[in-house]
């Protein structure tokens, strides 16, 4: 028996291409908790059996991390002959099925990283994905050994009265000296990273669901005590979301009981595990008092996505952590589906491609650029990415673009009924998806192992001789910061070609573009047409084109594909941006006259028209320019606001006024008129006009609902007028005692334009309701804060300082949380020369320091190399 694990070593690179299955399987997992938030012990007993796979002799490896087992037993008997390998535990078995006990004690209150199990305001609960459950016992911790697992939970009644775990209740009771005990079953077989339990005191909110066979299934949100009146929006999206998973692709839910808790302290969003989905709080409390429409969405969005694991991700899972995607990506496109039926499709689809840009692309571009199926990894952790997740979205909406909707349903039955639980990967859902859909995907396939974003140019000519017009487009790629160069990914492009006139067009046609270069020559056009093309954003690239400022400005007004209207618009306006911050001389008169269009069409909805005025952001801009100039961008940009709230300032007056609140309702009509009250707000407080800070704060004072009370704040916070201080004063003082809607009055001032803004960030860290050990206060007050693209990047480089020291600091209590901070360090070279230095002055500080976690030291050296 080793006396003491043994210190860890440099972190290692795991490659996909040294996969090999397990050397032993477990069918059956049984495990006892006594719990307490000092001291719980588990006691497990694995039924494992060597697999076919296995050397001989192989010994059985369970993964552990920062735990020791008290005592180890094989059939029965006490055994001494293990040994610790870097936190596995290591046990020599010789026959081919065995029955292996071991027991460990844990104390979960001292558990910061909040990965195993840890202590949450007096609850216990667990995290699990990707690598926790080795932090709980020790185990075959990966996702192609799947068991059943039967879980016996004990705890002090008083303390703990509710006590869940996965799958179905089968027994409960009570014990001695005010104890008490219940026994769960979970009959589907699933990998130890889907594995769950809850303790502590709670209330539900309980419904039920009947599936489209006849299946009763209960439902429960538990939440502490209070929060309970703010449940029902989220238990609304969790029976649509049932819903709409059996009419969209015929799943049906396959346990009696459905449970969803709320937790204040979580890495993540939200967690699938089997039949007891955990939640941030964020994502499950709501009413019209604390949360905005945009948190409305979000619940929505994230119930549905957890629910929809329940096949995608759960059923059938991942062969190793390379397949991520197979999962995240999948359901990432199911939950946007699903909103967007809830929903407006156009504004959901403006919204993801917001997100893709602001998050994926510039991922895309820097240091940690990989490919939607990574190769290696140090770190699993850091690959929770953007890219991921959203651009891997992406390539399952392609597919389903080329198919169609009746092939992309026969694909995905396919792989349901092919995969059922299995532990699978991205080749085999690509093989379902060509063979139910009936569709060679071979160079499609491309799009799994290539990292970068690719840049489509797209050309239009014109013969009036004979009424024909060219498409002309070419691809090309970067990787790894190098000079893009000829791609040949398959890219399906959504085109159509408008009459100059009119607008009007004769059909949309998908144009495939498989080739470095390709034209397509379209027939029947006597006049120049104007082209629209990568419409409803078909493929994750970046459109160059030879589109003039006035071919745009026609585009944003006649257009009939909303995104195609949207992007037309967002793409005038960054042209002008761009050329003016790069000092390159600019027509302002065609934008004005594009948004007095756009304000003038009585057809458009509120919510599209807000959306289609805003202007695109900082960061985006920066995105689009070789090297960046924070304080140049956010110039020009407030320049070009300013003018457009000046020119059209009684548009905007009346705007406003006409969307003034009444009884607060969600339906869509209300919400749009709430989102462009906000922006008319903005645009008038951006040109100076008079009294915009009292307007604000009537707005504040008069407000029935969180949305119209946060977008005043918003304008407010970059104000130096006395209603910004009597505003926050007394928001924090309504709110101080909820830490979600108080996550809001952190993230309010730091993101503010206001000179002050470093020092205030310097002081909110210090303030008595900031809590470094709660990931969401962390994420209010610097995530938000990095997010200023202005202030964060201050020449003097005290930005790039705190966020450094924050992470010197978190890492040593949460390094997940950690990791997350270096991107926004770690595009240094992308900014002009003192700001680059600066960031990357502030990567070395962290590289420098002793004892850096796998999870920042691998971000911070890629970002370094």
């Amino acid at each position: 028996m080793a006396d003491a694990a043994s210190a860890p070593k440099d972190p290692e690179t795991i490659r996909r291409e040294d996969y090999r299955p397990p050397a032993w399987f477990i069918p059956e997992v049984e495990l006892d908790f006594d719990l307490d938030l000092t001291r719980t012990l588990v006691r497990s007993k694995l039924d494992v059996r060597r697999s076919k796979s296995a050397e001989a002799g192989e010994p059985l490896v369970l993964q552990g991390d920062d735990i020791t087992p008290a005592s180890v037993k094989v059939d029965g008997a006490v055994r001494n002959d293990w040994t610790l390998v870097e936190g596995d535990l290591v046990l020599p078995l010789t026959g081919a099925a065995h029955s292996v006990e071991i027991e460990v004690e844990l104390d979960p209150s001292t558990n910061t990283q909040l990965m195993g199990l840890y202590g949450s305001n007096d609850m216990l609960c667990t995290q699990c994905e990707a690598q926790g459950f080795r932090r709980i016992t020790f185990a075959p911790d990966r996702p192609d050994v799947l068991s059943r697992y039967r879980v016996r939970m004990e705890a002090d009644k008083a303390k703990f009265p509710i006590l869940l775990c996965n799958g179905d209740k089968v027994a409960e009771g009570d014990g001695e000296n005010g104890r008490h005990w219940v026994q769960w079953n979970d009959p589907w077989p699933k990998p130890s990273y889907l594995f769950a339990l809850v303790a502590g005191d709670l209330v539900a909110n309980s419904d039920n669901f009947t599936t489209r066979s006849g299946k009763p299934v209960e439902l429960n949100i538990w939440v502490r005590d209070g929060d309970l009146d703010r449940t029902n929006h989220a238990m609304q999206a969790l029976k649509d979301s049932m819903h709409w998973d059996e009419e969209t692709y015929g799943r049906e839910y396959d346990l009696g009981l459905f449970n969803i808790v709320a937790v204040s302290d979580f890495n993540m969003g939200a967690m699938e595990n089997k039949g007891l989905n955990i939640f941030n709080s964020r994502y499950i409390l709501a009413d019209p008092e604390v949360a905005t429409d945009a948190d409305f969405d979000g619940i929505e969005g994230v119930v549905a996505h957890e629910y929809f694991h329940n096949w995608s991700g759960n059923r059938v899972t991942c062969r190793d952590w390379f397949q991520l995607s197979l999962k995240e990506g999948f359901t990432v496109y199911r939950d946007q589906s699903f909103s967007a039926d809830m929903g407006s499709a156009a504004l959901k689809r403006i919204e993801d491609v917001r997100i893709l840009r602001a998050a994926q692309f510039p991922e895309d571009a820097g240091p940690l650029a990989h490919p939607i199926r990574p190769e290696s990894y140090q770190e699993i952790s850091n690959f929770y990415t953007a890219t991921v997740y959203n651009k891997g979205a992406e390539v399952i909406r392609m597919m389903a673009t080329l198919m169609g909707p009746d092939r992309f349903r026969n694909g995905t039955d396919l792989y349901f009924d092919r995969h059922d639980g299995e532990a699978a990967t991205c080749e085999d859902f690509v093989v379902a998806m060509e063979a139910g859909g009936e569709i060679d995907l071979t160079q499609f396939r491309k799009w799994y192992e290539t990292p970068g974003t690719p840049r489509v140019s797209a050309k239009l000519s014109h013969d009036p001789q004979t009424g024909s017009a060219t498409v002309h487009l070419t691809q090309k790629i970067a990787q790894n910061g190098e000079k893009p160069a000829a791609s040949e990914l398959l890219i399906p492009l959504r085109t159509a070609l408008l009459d100059p006139e009119t607008g009007v067009h004769g059909g949309e046609q998908l144009l495939l573009l498989d080739q470095p270069e390709k034209s397509f020559v379209l027939e029947g056009y006597k006049d120049h047409p104007i082209l629209s093309i990568n419409r409803g954003f078909s493929a994750p690239i970046i459109l160059e084109s030879n589109q003039t400022a006035e071919e745009l400005a026609f585009l944003s007004a006649h257009d009939d594909d909303p995104f195609a209207r949207f992007e037309a618009m967002q793409q005038l306006m960054t042209g002008y941006l761009t050329a003016k911050v790069s000092g390159t001389p600019v027509d302002r008169d065609i934008i004005l006259l594009a948004v007095a269009k756009i304000l003038a069409d009585p057809t458009l909805d509120p919510a599209f028209l807000a959306e289609i005025i805003l202007l695109p952001s900082e960061a985006f801009l920066g995105d689009q320019m070789v090297e960046v100039d924070p304080q140049a961008i956010h110039d020009e940009r407030e320049k070009l606001r300013g003018k457009i709230g000046l020119q059209f300032e009684k548009q905007f007056r009346k705007l406003y006024k006409s969307c003034a609140p009444t009884e607060f309702s969600l339906d869509a009509e209300a919400r749009a008129k709430r989102k462009l009250r906000n922006v008319a707000l903005g645009y008038l407080a951006a040109s100076f006009t008079e009294n915009a800070a009292e307007t604000a704060f009537d707005q504040y004072r008069e407000a029935n609902n969180m949305t119209a009370m946060q977008g005043a704040l918003g304008v407010l916070s970059h104000l130096e007028a006395d209603e910004r201080s009597i505003a926050f004063e007394d928001f924090y003082k309504r709110f101080k005692s909820n830490p979600l809607v108080l996550d809001k009055w952190f993230s309010l001032q730091v993101m503010s334009m206001r000179t002050d803004t470093l020092k205030r960030v310097d002081g909110l860290s210090r303030h008595p309701d900031f809590n470094m050990a709660n990931p969401n206060r962390v994420r209010a007050l610097y995530g938000a804060f990095t997010g200023n693209q202005v202030r964060f990047h201050d020449p003097s480089g005290k930005g790039y300082q705190m966020v450094a020291d924050m992470v010197i600091a978190l890492d040593k209590q949460n390094p997940q949380t950690a990791a997350r901070f270096i991107p926004s360090l770690g595009r240094w070279r992308r900014y002009e020369r003192g700001r680059s230095e600066l960031m990357r002055l502030a990567l070395e500080k962290i590289a420098a320091q002793p004892g850096l976690s796998k999870d920042v030291a691998e971000q911070v050296f890629k970002s370094l190399a």
